[in-house]
């Protein structure tokens, strides 16, 4: 299933017929002695393993089949529904999901589920958001009708970036838009009666109770989080605590908490089973405790969202409880293969989550150094190695997923564990029982404590290892160094000290020299004298990483997604750090608009920036958070290893009419190599086109030029793009945006000059590099293919050898 996630097309169904004459196969083979046994479990491991492809493959074309026809896409269509799950308020309106039950405009269709966002009423300037201006909100389990506009799940494709576009195909939400307020919108019914919404409603009232018990609580989304697994009422700065201190899958109904739960109800149900002698006679205490510890369990994982994490250990306890029922020992591999296997049946897009791979991974380690050993262990010592194999066998992953690691993880799980599973989560779970809000309050002053613990530990200097993204070679062979450092006999724990090794295994030091390769191969560096560009597709806004041999450049920072979302947080950094950038010499920030200023915060805060180039006033928090910052000039110019970087706008004496941080005082970069030239000029217009026009002049000619404005129609003069006479013209535009950039009459301009035109809502990230006279161009949309993301027909036409580009 893993390997047909990874697939750029589907392929075609009926190949799956193949599998029956290869049953037959290996049973027909199983029958004769001469044949080996190892043959058959191989030839049947073949069988199985093309069910799961195939399995996996029918999935998906269901799925995809489900899709917003695209004469569709933009126009007014007139649903009824229900609203599917716990709406999320945000600063801007609200957003939910919607099960559609009938689609009223005649002659339009609708997939079944799909992802809304209902806007407040624009604010004027100057005046408070009205009562009346906000939406009537929308609650879980209710049936409305409204007037929607809608358009196919399109996300961002960039390297080592998140793909939405994957996350909406795996929640089945296969279109996206607003409503369209005032329209006739009205609730049709105050609560629709199927158990899935009674669980989404039972979810909402839950997490409103629990907001209305701790108004103003700093740490109130983490109890939220904890009771019915909104992740998202947790603040992006209390999560950044979390994953510094490696505590983030305590936050959320993790397999722990769902196991606690269990095994408390298990208990309980058993000393009081075991009181009645009737109740005795009926069925053994063992086995009705176990029922009621399952549905315990499931109750529990349900109302977490079901999340891949609280699947497998309801599975898992599933499994062991079947065991039981039946009289049978399962080993405790066998109850993992069970439980993985229910996962990736009942969701084949699992594979691709990282909470999967963590999930699983972290019982498999377990299982390797607490399965099967022979002899009494101290609880502190078997609890300490079993934080430290976790922590060591989780490296590759973590590195593999998100570049980074916490390196006071064992300490701050040691301490956070017992304090948030044992204490925490029980007081929670119980307020959530009517008339016992009241436990909510020392729930909270133990998390608030815990919370200081864990923001004095991750502020600490080396509380985090970041590093690139290591070769998939190297991840597979530090894992089987990991497994081979923790076989029996290997690495162990006395108390009276730290880690040691034990006869056993011999030659465990094996295992640690081939994790070396993830941390000593490095991804490849521009040579001296070449520069790499990576045009980011950060929707409707700008982001370009400039990088030379030694050195590094991000040109603006995307645009601000909502609360605690930028494209810095969200793209730049996971590029940079994936791309092992450790840091930027120079972050320009052109002008104040958010689709270019909208994720610096965001930067500053994560990678160190030697300086700040703008032309944002004095006074605005992006200069204010910079260690050293300086004004964008015309005639401001610099070289770094053989490429010359030169400022051509703003000029020094500014124009007085033309405000601080404006498009038009948008700063202006050319970057010049031996093997071609880039021209970045933000959202300039015409009239400061023409002032580069009769200052630069010949300065102004590029091979390669990212379109001023986006494509808008108030830049990209004839004169301009005579002069520019670029070879490859970028495009940074969202998908389907409401201003139509780029506009056709500029994209016709550029075609008759000559150019090649590509588009980073078409395209994605592009990514070029200018060395050896051939400047190369990638788009990471055919860098990365995969069979979910936009119909490749539409990208633009491949770039052609640039000896044919003008300059």
């Amino acid at each position: 299933m893993a390997w047909l996630q990874q697939q750029a097309e589907l392929p075609l169904l009926h190949w799956a017929w193949l599998l029956l004459p290869g049953i037959a196969l290996v049973v027909a083979l199983a029958r004769l002695p001469a044949i080996p046994p190892i043959v058959v479990r191989m030839m049947l491991v073949g069988v199985a393993a093309g069910a799961g492809f195939f399995w996996a493959a029918a999935c998906a074309h269901w799925r995809l089949a489900d899709a917003l026809p695209a004469e569709w896409e933009g126009r007014n269509i007139r649903v009824a529904g229900v609203v599917a799950d716990l709406p999320q308020i945000g600063e801007d309106g609200v957003r939910f999901t919607f099960d559609v039950e009938q689609v009223l405009t005649e002659g339009a269709a609708v997939p079944e589920r799909i992802l809304l966002t209902w806007y407040n009423e624009r604010r004027r300037p100057g005046k408070a958001l009205s009562p009346e201006a906000a939406p009537r909100r929308p609650n879980a389990g209710e049936r409305w009708q409204m007037t929607v506009r809608l358009k196919r799940p399109h996300g961002s494709v960039n390297p080592h970036g998140f793909d939405f576009e994957r996350w909406a195909l795996e929640r089945r939400i296969r279109a996206t838009g607003y409503v369209r307020s005032g329209d006739g919108t009205l609730r049709l019914a105050e609560q629709v009666d199927r158990p899935t919404y009674r669980i989404a409603r039972l979810r909402q009232t839950i997490r409103e109770r629990h907001l209305a018990a701790l108004p103003g609580y700093d740490h109130a989304g983490v109890l939220v989080a904890l009771a019915v697994g909104d992740q998202r009422a947790i603040p992006r700065t209390q999560w950044q605590v979390f994953t510094r201190t490696g505590v983030n899958h305590l936050m959320s109904i993790s397999g722990l908490h769902v196991t606690m739960v269990s095994g408390l109800v298990f208990a309980l149900a058993y000393g009081l089973w075991r009181r009645s002698h009737l109740l005795l006679l009926w069925l053994p205490a063992r086995k009705a405790a176990v029922i009621a510890g399952l549905a315990a369990a499931f109750g529990y994982a349900l109302l977490a969202g079901f999340e891949v994490p609280a699947q497998r250990t309801v599975y898992m306890l599933a499994a062991m409880a079947l065991a039981l029922w039946l009289g049978r020992l399962a080993s405790a591999t066998t109850v993992l293969a069970w439980a993985l296997l229910c996962v990736v049946v009942l969701d084949p897009w699992a594979v691709l989550a990282p909470g999967f791979w963590l999930s699983f991974g972290a019982v498999a380690v377990i299982m390797l150094v607490a399965a099967g050993r022979i002899g009494a262990e101290h609880w502190l010592s078997g609890w300490v190695r079993v934080q430290w194999a976790i922590t060591l066998g989780l490296v590759p992953l973590l590195l593999a997923m998100f570049q980074q690691v916490s390196l006071v993880s064992p300490i701050a799980n040691a301490i956070a564990i017992p304090l948030v599973s044992l204490v925490v989560v029980p007081l929670t779970l119980l307020a959530t029982l009517p008339f016992l809000d009241i436990l909510l309050l020392p729930a909270h002053m133990i998390m608030h404590a815990c919370m200081e613990m864990l923001q004095w530990m991750g502020s600490l200097p080396q509380a985090v290892w970041s590093q690139h993204a290591p070769p998939p070679w190297t991840v597979g062979a530090a894992m089987v160094g990991i497994i081979w450092m923790l076989l029996p006999g290997g690495l162990g724990f006395g108390l009276g000290g730290g880690p040691r090794f034990t006869s056993g295994f011999p030659a465990r030091w094996l295992g640690a020299v081939a994790l070396l390769p993830m941390f000593l191969v490095f991804p490849p560096r521009p040579e001296p004298g070449t520069l790499w560009l990576t045009v980011l597709d950060v929707g409707q806004g700008l982001a370009v990483v400039a990088r030379t041999a030694q050195h590094a450049l991000l040109f603006d920072t995307g645009p601000a997604f909502g609360t605690g979302a930028d494209s810095g947080n969200r793209i730049i950094v996971p590029y940079l750090r994936g791309e092992g950038i450790g840091h930027l010499d120079v972050m320009v920030v052109t002008h104040a608009d958010s689709d270019h200023s909208g994720g610096a915060l965001s930067v500053l805060e994560a990678v160190p920036v030697e300086w700040l180039v703008s032309s944002l006033g004095v006074d605005h928090p992006i200069r204010r958070a910079a260690a050293r910052q300086r004004p964008c000039l015309a005639g401001q110019s610099w070289e770094w290893d053989g490429v010359r970087f030169d400022m051509l706008h703003p000029p020094p004496q500014r124009d007085a009419r033309r405000k601080v941080g404006s498009n038009a005082g948008s700063c202006v970069l050319k970057v010049t190599s031996a093997h071609g030239s880039v021209l970045l000029p933000a959202d300039i217009g015409k009239q400061a086109e023409r002032r580069l026009l009769k200052e630069s002049g010949e300065q102004l000619a590029a091979t390669v030029l990212v379109a001023p404005h986006h494509g808008s129609k108030t830049s990209s003069s004839e004169a301009f793009v005579r002069q520019v006479a670029p070879g490859l013209v970028i495009f940074t535009v969202g998908y389907r945006n409401r201003f139509g950039h780029p506009r056709e009459e500029v994209v016709e301009r550029y075609r008759r000059q000559g150019s090649t035109l590509l588009r980073s809502d078409q395209d994605g990230a592009i990514l070029l590099r200018f060395m050896g006279g051939v400047p190369a161009v990638r788009r990471a949309r055919t860098l990365y293919p995969r069979y979910w993301q936009a119909d490749p027909s539409a990208s633009s036409p491949p770039a052609p050898p640039a000896a044919s580009w003008p300059r």
